[in-house]
C-alpha cells in the first residue's frame, strides 16, 4: 500500500489506468487503492475539463518526478558582449534555471562536451582572445579546473565525443580559419592532432553517430558551406560525403535516431529556419519541417529522444527562443524561454546526477509561482 501511494498515477494515459490499473486484482479488491485511484481519474478529469487547476499540481499523486537527464547551456554572446551564463532546462517541468557561477569567465563561439561525469569547455573567444584553453566543470563537487591546452586556440570551434576521448575541429583562431583537428584523451590529459579535414572550415558542428564523426557546413573566411566529411577513427581519415541542400555557418547539426541533423544556420545572406536529415545508408539529404524561428549559433541536444535547439541569433537580435523537434510526428514545438537572450552558446546534456536537485527546478516553488499566476489571470 506504502508504495501505490508513491507511484504518480496522475502522470499515467487515463487508458492504461482503465484497462490496466483499476482491473489489477490487488487494485479492484483493495478499498483504499480504489480510493487512490478514483481520486486520481478525478483530478485527471478536472484537469482535462478546467484546464491547469494549478492548486492541485501540490498534489504528490500529480507532482512531476525529477528529470533523469539535464540539458545544459553554457556561455554565449548576451547583449554587448560574451557571458558567463549556465541554465539548465528541466523538460518535467519546461523551465530554465540559473546555475550560473560567477567565478567563471566569459566564454562565447566554444565548445562543450560531456565525458566521464565532467563538462569540458573548449577554446572559444571573450571579446579580446582566443583561447586554446580548456575548463572543465564537475557538476557534482561544483568546481572547475584546468586541463592540458590545445594545440590551436580556435573559436567557432567543433566538438564531439567518441569512444571516451573527446574531439575538436575546425574554427577561427584570430587570423586564419582552420582545417587542423585534434583529440584529447583524458587518461593522459594530452591533446594530439589527428588528420586535418579536407575542407577549410569555423563556425562548423560535429556529431558522432556510429562510431564516426560527422562535420557539416561551416565558413571558410568567405563563403557559407553546404559541403560535410566524415571521420572514421579505424583509417584515422576524413572523407566527403553529399553536399546538405543549403549552404549553412553557425549550423545546428545532431545525430538523432539513424540519420544525422542539420538544423538552422546562415546561408550567407539570410538566417534558416529550415532543417534536413542525411542518410548515411544512401548517403542523402532530405528536408525535415522547417523550426518557427531562424537562428544560427544556437545550441543543440538531444534530450528524451526529442531534438532541443534554445537561443542564437535571428538575424537582427540574440534571442532567448527554445523549440524542439519531434522525429516521430516531424514536428517543432515551443517550449519556455531561456533566462537569457544569448547566442553562440553550446550545450550539452548531464545523465545520472545524483544531486539533479541541484539542476532542477523546486517543485514547491514552481508550484507556488504557478498557483499565484493562475490566480492573477482568472481575476482579470
Amino acid at each position: 500500500m506504502y508504495e501505490f501511494t508513491n507511484v504518480r498515477l496522475a502522470l499515467i494515459n487515463t487508458k492504461y489506468l482503465m484497462n490496466n490499473v483499476i482491473t489489477n486484482i490487488h487494485v479492484k479488491d483493495n478499498k483504499e487503492c480504489m480510493n487512490i485511484v478514483t481520486s486520481v481519474l478525478k483530478t485527471k478529469y478536472d484537469l482535462n475539463a478546467n484546464g491547469s487547476s494549478r492548486s492541485d499540481f501540490m498534489n504528490p499523486l500529480t507532482r512531476p518526478r525529477l528529470p533523469s537527464a539535464i540539458l545544459l547551456a553554457v556561455g554565449g554572446w548576451s547583449s554587448n558582449g560574451p557571458t558567463n551564463a549556465m541554465e539548465s532546462y528541466d523538460c518535467r517541468v519546461d523551465r530554465w534555471v540559473d546555475i550560473t557561477y560567477d567565478m567563471e569567465s566569459p566564454r562565447a563561439y566554444h565548445g562543450t562536451a560531456y565525458l566521464n561525469g565532467y563538462v569540458y569547455l573548449v577554446g572559444g573567444f571573450n571579446g579580446m582572445d582566443f583561447f586554446n584553453s580548456v575548463r572543465r566543470f564537475d557538476p557534482v563537487k561544483k568546481i572547475w579546473q584546468q586541463v592540458a591546452p590545445m594545440n590551436h586556440k580556435p573559436c567557432y570551434v567543433s566538438t564531439a565525443v567518441l569512444e571516451n576521448r573527446l574531439y575538436a575541429m575546425d574554427g577561427f583562431d584570430g587570423h586564419i580559419c582552420l582545417k587542423s583537428a585534434e583529440c584529447y584523451d583524458p587518461e593522459t590529459n594530452q591533446w594530439d592532432l589527428i588528420a586535418p579535414m579536407n575542407e577549410i572550415r569555423s563556425d562548423a558542428k560535429a556529431t558522432t553517430p556510429n562510431g564516426k564523426i560527422y562535420i557539416c557546413g561551416g565558413f571558410t573566411g568567405e563563403e557559407s558551406l553546404f559541403t560535410a566529411e566524415v571521420y572514421n577513427p579505424d583509417t584515422e581519415q576524413w572523407s566527403m560525403i553529399a553536399p546538405m541542400r543549403s549552404r549553412r555557418s553557425g549550423v545546428g547539426v545532431i545525430a538523432y535516431g539513424d540519420l544525422v541533423y542539420a538544423v538552422g544556420g546562415f546561408d550567407g545572406v539570410i538566417r534558416l529556419c529550415s532543417a534536413d536529415a542525411y542518410n548515411p545508408a544512401n548517403n542523402s539529404w532530405t528536408e525535415i519541417a522547417s523550426m518557427f524561428s531562424p537562428r544560427s549559433n544556437f545550441g543543440i541536444e538531444l534530450l528524451e529522444d526529442l531534438l532541443y535547439v534554445p537561443g542564437g541569433f535571428n538575424g537582427f537580435r540574440t534571442t532567448f527562443k527554445a523549440e524542439y523537434y519531434d522525429r516521430k510526428t516531424n514536428e517543432w514545438y515551443g517550449i519556455h524561454n531561456m533566462n537569457i537572450h544569448r547566442s553562440a552558446l553550446d550545450c550539452c546534456v548531464l545523465l545520472g546526477l545524483p544531486n539533479v536537485r541541484d539542476y532542477a527546478t523546486s517543485r514547491d516553488t514552481f508550484y507556488r509561482e504557478e498557483a499565484r499566476r493562475a490566480l492573477s489571470d482568472s481575476s482579470l
